[in-house]
């Protein structure tokens, strides 16, 4: 099967589109925003059920989701028995996805929430204030009088 190279609103061919087919990374849309009390991060999921995702946070203050995009079984079965099929664009991307995001000093990492709704999942991770060091002024005497 070759790829097809999508042309974007101006005609042009974008050449990004088969680079998404090929990694699921790229193809697994995250945004994270910062907010007063938190950060949330929103993570396009289209077709997959809660159960197919995973969210994890190691001891390195990195949040992980992940997750694996199935073929149908029925699908899959179809095309082994019918090999009359033909395929003229194929842009969904199947496999294994995984993003991971380093999370700053100022995240409550005991703090973590995650739900998902219409293919859509949503992780917020509660802040905390970062207390700053006091500084101390440490007097200079003059040396030798």
């Amino acid at each position: 099967m070759s790829l097809i190279l999508s042309k974007n609103l101006f005609g042009e061919t974008d050449p990004l589109i088969p680079m998404m087919n090929l990694c699921p990374v790229l193809s697994t849309p995250v945004d994270w925003k910062e907010t007063p009390v938190a950060h949330v991060f929103i993570v396009d999921l289209p077709g997959l059920k809660k159960e197919d995702v995973k969210v994890e946070l190691d001891e390195n203050r990195v949040l992980k989701i992940r997750g694996e995009r199935k073929v149908e079984e029925e699908e899959e079965e179809k095309e082994k028995e019918d090999k009359n099929y033909k395929w003229h664009c194929a842009e969904r991307c199947r496999g294994n996805f995984c993003r991971r995001f380093k999370l700053p000093e100022n995240a409550k990492v005991d703090d973590i929430q995650a739900g998902m709704e219409n293919g859509v999942l949503t992780v917020t991770v509660a802040k905390q204030e970062i207390k700053k060091p006091k500084v101390k002024l440490v007097e200079i005497e003059e040396i030798g009088k």
